[in-house]
């Protein structure tokens, strides 16, 4: 099993939401993805509730069978509206994938 890990740091304000309003955007697109795109095992999607200012704003933790199913998950054109709109708004990404 492949879990991918994923945290954002959004712009203070961009394509016209706040940073938190873009948490949630992002929180609640890719918690739509589940049903839709089969090679998805889980997905979990929190917004940060620190007001640490080393805090990241939201966080996915995703699991899939294996790297071939990720690239799958990845190159979906559902997902892909999601992830350009993320690069638009985010300050920074920090990702890990590991195997369990």
């Amino acid at each position: 099993m492949l879990k991918h890990i994923v945290m954002w740091k959004f712009k203070p304000e961009a394509e016209g939401r706040t940073r938190k309003e873009n948490a949630f955007w992002m929180k609640e697109r890719l918690e739509e993805l589940v049903g839709k795109i089969p090679e998805i095992l889980s997905l979990e999607v929190g917004v940060n509730v620190n007001e640490s200012e080393s805090a990241y704003d939201a966080v996915l933790v995703s699991a899939f069978e294996d790297k071939n199913a990720f690239i799958s998950y990845k190159n979906n054109p559902l997902h892909q509206v999601v992830s350009e709109y993320c690069k638009k708004v985010r300050e920074s990404r920090i990702v890990v994938d590991y195997n369990e």
